[in-house]
């Protein structure tokens, strides 16, 4: 199996049961081994109190582009750490964007960088995740 197809077969697995992006209207328009990236509409019931897109949602699309990055591997892999830092607001209806890249992964620790981008290419938020393998596989590769 290439390292492409594992990806993109892990990300199908977990996106399968992942509710909450879903329930956010993200979407994964790219997969690759260490890599991911995902979309999401700012819709008016993401909106706070300011009319800027909830920081918690920000958060929510680069968590979810770093844990679909760090699983790419057929190996169970989990957030450890995180931390966004959060650099120009969301607007109602435009799309963000978050594309996590595998900055280094050693042993079971790895380390992700997600940009947050708007429609027009701004950068919104920069998140750090620190992940951690567990044990198991997302699909037996042997039956593949």
């Amino acid at each position: 199996m290439t390292p492409q197809k594992r990806a993109r077969v892990c990300a199908d697995l977990m996106w399968a049961n992942d509710r909450a992006s879903q329930a956010l209207g993200m979407r994964i328009t790219a997969i690759a081994p260490g890599s991911a990236t995902l979309s999401m509409p700012v819709r008016d019931d993401m909106l706070n109190g300011h009319g800027m897109c909830h920081g918690g949602m920000i958060f929510a699309l680069a968590d979810s582009a770093f844990a679909f990055a760090c699983n790419t591997y057929n190996v169970l892999t989990v957030a450890q750490s995180n931390q966004i830092t959060y650099l120009a607001p969301g607007v109602a209806n435009d799309t963000l964007t978050a594309t996590a890249t595998e900055v280094a992964r050693l042993g079971r620790s790895g380390t992700y960088d997600v940009m947050v981008t708007n429609a027009t290419g701004d950068k919104i938020a920069l998140f750090r995740g620190l992940s951690r393998t567990i044990k198991g596989q997302h699909f037996d590769e042997d039956t593949a």
